[in-house]
């Protein structure tokens, strides 16, 4: 059910963001706007059995919610996914990856380009697995201002979704939960 609620949320995003202010009929349309959405999610939750393990897998609640969030992009055409290199973040991406037959690119955070994503990534349906400290980095730095802060270390179910046309980007943040 509140998959549902979500896609539903996620769908009245895109449509609203995408239509068309025909208030001036008689202005001339010379081309079409280029639409670049960019979906951001946090992994899933990971195992905290060994606090010294920096790289753990996906506990079984992880595992369920990352089959949750290929549920929820189902209906997008995905493009393209990018996760960091961690074994929570590729199997958070994972399930998505395997039902849309896309390969996971790998970033790092500490040294991507901002404004050469956007640019790569320009027209395209974005998927991007993160971190509670480099999610919120990432919307920041792809909207151009400093919006959202470092997420709860317990908040696995946000999903920031930045859509940007012709230049001009607007956001929402959802939750899973």
């Amino acid at each position: 059910m509140r998959i549902t609620k979500l896609l539903i949320a996620v769908a009245i995003f895109i449509v609203g963001t995408t239509s068309c202010n025909n208030s001036n009929k008689d202005m001339e349309i010379t081309e079409d706007p280029v639409v670049s959405t960019f979906y951001f999610i946090r992994h899933a939750e990971k195992d905290r059995s060994d606090p010294e393990n920096r790289d753990p897998e996906l506990n079984q609640d992880g595992l369920g919610r990352a089959i949750k969030w290929a549920e929820v992009f189902d209906p997008i055409a995905i493009d393209v996914i990018y996760s960091t290199n961690y074994e929570r973040t590729s199997m958070t991406a994972a399930p998505t990856s395997v039902k849309k037959n896309i390969d996971v690119k790998y970033y790092d955070p500490s040294s991507i380009d901002f404004e050469a994503f956007k640019i790569d990534n320009e027209g395209l349906n974005v998927l991007v697995v993160g971190h509670s400290n480099t999610t919120p980095n990432f919307v920041n730095k792809v909207l151009g201002i400093k919006k959202y802060n470092q997420m709860d270390d317990h908040d696995n179910s946000s999903l920031f979704i930045v859509r940007i046309i012709d230049g001009e980007a607007t956001d929402i943040r959802l939750s899973m939960d």
